[in-house]
């Protein structure tokens, strides 16, 4: 059994910021390929094809990193449960970050044909696996530290991490993109924030070097042996139940920042930086109001939280495709701004809803499995799907909302059967995790 006497209870300012910190690394990693392949990578790595199959193959390795994510949440996972959260949270950063900065030096199809695409899709890969393990770290190493009636609070700051690292993605390509030429983004401009990955990987192990082990996890006397094999065996429809019920989030999430980036700019011919800025001005709003929701989600429950926020996304849909379809930065704006209150309506809460649906040794596993299925099911096929749809379709998509509001509908039916879990003042119960 491990020691709690030997643990100094941290800072939860200071422990939640290296959390926030961290996520917002490993996300901008993520998220920058995202921008990349809806911008770029078609022409770049798959040049024989047409247009739209180039920016479809594109969205397909884009769609690689999350099918390595599960994987990654199973690898990183099994160590969270065994050897603890926080080296997770190192070994994780390391290989997120080394892969961005490798797709930023690697050569395009024009320079080393086939093998490009294929060392593209096997840096993704990686990608994918790292970002697999981080979330369930930080998000863990914050949850089991803080106090039961704030833990939704002190929890959504590594959620808050997924929208700093996606304005800083998207940044720098908006800034890239304004003052170079077409010529010289296509050349070398799009490979500078894949670079940047290197300094801020840095950075992030620098935050992380002093954090403290869980405390839940040193109260653990025995480990699970395979937490897999245990999560299978006795959370199996608990982990499907999840993974369809985040699958809404994802999809809202990426069919805004990466689909109707690429219709916007190629159906619709608006600019790449009025584009960008529309969709970074409504994740602005989105960070900015994770910390409220989950005060909320403190007050009235998760469950509550998320079946609302499934509603608002079930109603939304066609009107954002509506809005999109006008070109109108305006109009655009409101629409992925509706979008991105209802995603973050759910979001804001399940980094503490997760954690407390499963006992602590397999929580690393079970929760992370869990989200990173719903990452498959939402965010992989989403730019794919949309793009395909939107292809068939007139001038407004109308089957991407039909598309959208049919995964709202099933992630709000799998939320209908998840418990609730917020725990209640302890002179009335025990509260779930503590």
């Amino acid at each position: 059994m491990h020691d709690v006497r030997t643990v100094k209870a941290p800072s939860m300012l200071r422990l939640a910021s290296a959390a926030l910190a961290g996520t917002a690394i490993e996300f901008y990693d993520f998220f920058v390929y995202g921008t990349a392949a809806a911008l770029v990578l078609g022409p770049l790595f798959f040049p024989t094809v047409s247009p739209l199959a180039g920016t479809l193959a594109a969205f397909a390795t884009f769609g690689v990193g999350f099918v390595a994510r599960p994987l990654g949440s199973v690898l990183f996972g099994h160590i969270g449960d065994r050897r603890g959260r926080r080296p997770v949270l190192v070994v994780s950063l390391l290989l997120t970050g080394a892969s961005t900065v490798a797709v930023g030096c690697l050569p395009t199809y024009g320079s080393i044909g086939m093998a490009a695409p294929l060392l593209l899709v096997t840096l993704r890969f990686l990608q994918g696996l790292g970002l697999g393990g981080e979330w369930g770290g930080a998000v863990l190493l914050t949850a089991e530290h803080a106090p039961a009636e704030r833990r939704a609070l002190w929890s959504s700051f590594p959620q808050v991490g997924p929208a700093v690292g996606f304005l800083l993605a998207n940044g720098s390509m908006l800034v890239l993109s304004a003052t170079l030429s077409e010529a010289e983004f296509a050349a070398w401009g799009w490979r500078v924030p894949f670079w940047a990955a290197g300094v801020l990987a840095a950075v992030g192990l620098w935050l992380r070097s002093s954090l403290a082990e869980s405390p839940r996890f040193l109260e653990i006397e025995e480990p699970a042996r395979v937490p897999l094999a245990e999560v299978v065996r006795h959370h199996w429809r608990l982990v499907l139940l999840t993974a369809g019920a985040l699958a809404v989030g994802y999809a809202v999430f990426y069919a805004v920042t990466t689909w109707s980036l690429a219709y916007g700019t190629e159906r619709l011919e608006v600019s790449r930086s009025v584009m960008l800025t529309c969709i970074m001005a409504a994740v602005v709003v989105k960070g900015a109001l994770t910390p409220v929701a989950a005060v909320l989600g403190d007050r009235y429950g998760r469950r509550p939280m998320c079946l609302v926020g499934c509603a608002a996304t079930a109603l939304w849909m066609f009107p954002m495709v509506a809005l999109l379809s006008t070109g109108a930065p305006l109009l655009m704006f409101l629409g992925f701004l509706g979008a991105m209150l209802a995603f973050i309506t759910m979001f804001a809460v399940i980094a503490a809803y997760l954690p407390e649906l499963y006992e602590p040794r397999v929580r690393c596993t079970g929760a992370a499995v869990g989200y990173n299925l719903g990452g498959v099911l939402g965010g992989a096929l989403t730019p794919i799907a949309a793009t395909a749809l939107a292809e068939q379709g007139g001038r407004v998509p109308w089957g991407v909302g039909a598309y959208l509001t049919g995964i709202a509908l099933l992630s709000l039916a799998c939320f209908a059967l998840l418990p609730e879990t917020r725990p209640v003042p302890v002179a009335v119960a025990k509260p779930v995790m503590d």
